[in-house]
């Protein structure tokens, strides 16, 4: 597993063209070890998908291999101190690995459930060409698991996503009298400012003090003489479950006199604390790290949306690690070796 995990660190899968090529990698790992791997192609990303076992129901196992960017010496995985360090160890070519070892060794077992692998390639850039169309075509499962980092512990919720731009006007003057003119980016930062005193921004739940906002990208203004007289606004939303992403649209609407337009808007994950798959998982896992489970949120969003979007329980589980996304992001191996052997250990159960 290590060393099935270094060599796909060593693809730089930050690309469509680089992810593509790893997901084939895994595709043919998977036949060398006498599994039956299906490649699928949707708007040039490529997807694999691989089932074994048999019964009423069907475990999903979901991982991407799609890494963001990194330095040329982060695809070159260091192993040190019991971890590895390298782009995309952690997220989630950790994760990956272990659910390919354990379809491995899985294969040739009599379970009571079906299994199915799906390796994906560009859940970094939003998951809809990959995961987002298997599920529409159907390889929709009745429980998943997606390998996210998230240190061994049950990810029940993830927030929802909302991206919007809010455009702002004003009257452009000459730089040296302001006060002629109205600046139309100190009128969105003002607008920013009565935003988050909005009544959605003060709700909370279980897992969330609040929802998430951030003011990605604030653009505007032409030269240093001339007061701006349009600002465009992009915000960055992560709502809680719950919330409906239409009414925060609107209360967003009531503060600003330009247009309001949704770029992305996904849904939030909720499943329950009590749903079957969740209550026989949590006594393997608990067994395995010989301790009470950890039950959480996520900020982020993950490729459980597309399944949560059809009611079906999704979870992120997977292996230790941190700084994904930055420059010294790490998994622990001891963990790595752990989450695959709860995984084997879950499906024996049915």
């Amino acid at each position: 597993m290590k060393e099935l995990l270094k060599e796909l660190i060593l693809i730089d899968s930050s690309t469509m063209e680089g992810a593509n090529q790893a997901v084939e990698f895994c595709k043919q790992w998977l036949i060398e070890h006498e599994l039956q791997p299906d490649l699928i192609e949707n708007n040039g990303y490529k997807m694999l998908v691989c089932e074994i076992g048999e019964g009423d129901n069907t475990i999903v196992f979901n991982g991407h291999v799609d890494v963001v960017s990194g330095k040329k010496d982060q695809f070159v995985p260091v192993e040190k101190d019991g971890k590895i360090y390298a782009r995309g160890a952690a997220d989630m070519k950790a994760g990956v690995a272990a659910m390919m070892v354990a379809m491995k060794d899985l294969r040739n077992q009599k379970l009571g459930v079906k299994i199915q692998l799906q390796i994906v390639s560009d859940e970094e850039i939003g998951g809809k060409n990959c995961t987002g169309y298997l599920v529409e075509i159907g390889y929709r499962g009745d429980f998943v698991i997606s390998s996210e980092p998230t240190q061994l512990g049950i990810a029940l919720q993830a927030k929802g996503v909302l991206r919007l731009e809010v455009e702002v006007t004003g009257k452009s003057a000459h730089g040296s009298r302001p006060w002629e003119g109205e600046n139309a980016i100190v009128k969105a930062y003002k607008m920013y400012e009565k935003l988050l005193e909005l009544p959605f921004t003060k709700e909370s739940s279980e897992f969330y003090q609040s929802p998430s906002i951030n003011l990605a990208i604030i653009a505007g203004g032409e030269v240093f003489n001339k007061v701006p007289d349009r600002c465009l606004m992009s915000l960055d939303i992560r709502y809680l479950p719950g919330q409906d992403p239409d009414s925060i649209v609107q209360q967003i609407e009531s503060i600003s006199d330009g247009k309001v337009t949704v770029g992305l808007k996904g849904i939030p994950v909720a499943t329950e604390r009590d749903n079957i798959f969740i209550t026989q998982l949590k006594p393997v896992l608990e067994k395995h790290i010989g301790g009470e489970a950890v039950i959480f949120g996520q900020h982020g969003a993950a490729d459980t949306q597309y399944f949560a979007a059809h009611g079906i329980p999704a979870i992120e589980f997977g292996p230790s690690g941190a700084n994904w996304h930055g420059d010294d992001e790490y998994v622990v191996l001891e963990s790595l070796e752990k989450y695959k052997e709860i995984l084997i250990d879950y499906v024996k159960t049915y």
